[in-house]
């Protein structure tokens, strides 16, 4: 049976000169709507409990289960509204297949897909006033799981929560695109074979916050990680996806090995490529044959992807043998297409061809 998540409306909501303040210039993570959606899970009756209720913390034992096992995953989506005032998702059925991949990995129950994109699209409804209208602004959208049974014991929980909030999102450069610097870790791993690299739970994102510090200990804005068994093979950024562009009309990304996230960025890009003239490639990577491509110029282009900042440029490479610059150090014109062309579809500017927009409202 499908969950129903009835409004039960915020009584004090933010004012809308308030509001206005907010979107006027909301940055990224820093503020929230008035409401969001809440559904439990027990082992002896399942989902239940789901509702549209007024943003607000939680009260927690301190023996909840997350707080000591680290058993929680999440997801992050955005809804975006277009010129004529609608409001539309891109890809969530993507999401709520990997967060039920990622919920079956950490022992946690799997929320049915409907149920998610119903949470999703009954909490913009209700916060719809909360949706941007600038430029590449839009409406984050956070939905999460983690175990709230309160006890002590090495075992998957039995009674968990989902939560999905939302955040007004501004553009992710606001001070312009730019090209990132990037320091190639081989002290730290973000995966290895058999753990949780392919789930996108709170843990992989911890695991990286030492060496994203490394990077900017070195100058870099973020890191790049190599495979976990031989140190050799690149991998991912600490949270976004990488891909190189070469001579040969080539879009090269790593494969999924089940130490690298799945994005749904990654997989939309990948998709597009052939649109410009590329050849879309998944395979092993090693960290020595982009460093000799950037070197010969055979990588011509070198960018990261994510739900958040859709493509980053990659102007250079740092490790311990020196720096790397790919080919200018300027943005890349073909990365800056992709781009732009999946905005487009986004903001409804473009046609969407491939039925990747789902419209709320």
């Amino acid at each position: 049976m499908s969950l129903h998540f009835d409004l039960r409306a915020n009584p004090k909501p933010r004012s809308e000169s308030e509001r206005a303040a907010v979107l006027a210039n909301p940055g990224f993570g820093m503020y929230f709507t008035d409401h969001m959606a809440v559904a439990t899970w027990t082992a002896t009756d399942g989902w239940h409990d789901s509702a549209i209720v007024p943003y607000g913390p939680f009260s927690l034992d301190p023996a909840t289960a997350v707080l000591h096992y680290a058993q929680q995953i999440f997801e992050g989506l955005k809804a975006y509204r277009h010129a004529d005032g609608t409001i539309w998702t891109f890809r969530p059925d993507k999401n709520a297949e990997r967060m039920s991949r990622s919920a079956r990995r950490l022992a946690l129950p799997a929320l049915p897909a409907e149920d998610f994109l119903s949470s999703i699209e009954e909490l913009v409804a209700a916060d719809v006033a909360w949706v941007p209208t600038a430029p590449e602004q839009s409406l984050y959208l956070r939905p999460f799981m983690f175990a709230t049974e309160a006890f002590l014991g090495v075992r998957p929980a039995k009674r968990v929560t989902y939560c999905c909030f939302a955040s007004p999102a501004g553009s992710y450069f606001a001070s312009g695109l730019r090209p990132v610097s990037i320091w190639i870790s081989m002290l730290y791993s973000r995966a290895a074979p058999g753990g949780t690299g392919a789930a996108k739970c709170g843990g992989n994102y911890a695991a990286s916050l030492l060496p994203q510090q490394e990077a900017l200990d070195h100058g870099c804005d973020q890191v790049m990680f190599a495979d976990a068994t031989e140190h050799c093979y690149l991998e991912e950024l600490g949270g976004m996806n990488v891909y190189m562009i070469t001579t040969d009309n080539e879009l090269i990304t790593p494969e999924l090995t089940g130490t690298i996230l799945e994005g749904v960025t990654r997989d939309s890009i990948l998709t597009l490529a052939p649109e410009f003239g590329l050849t879309p490639v998944e395979r092993r990577v090693s960290i020595a044959e982009l460093l000799e491509g950037i070197g010969s110029g055979k990588v011509t282009e070198l960018f990261a992807c994510g739900t958040a900042a859709v493509a980053t440029p990659i102007g250079t490479l740092h490790n311990e043998d020196g720096s790397h610059q790919v080919g200018s150090g300027e943005s890349g014109e073909t990365t800056l297409a992709l781009r732009k062309r999946l905005l487009d579809i986004q903001y409804g500017r473009a046609k969407d061809t491939y039925g990747w927009m789902r419209r709320v409202l």
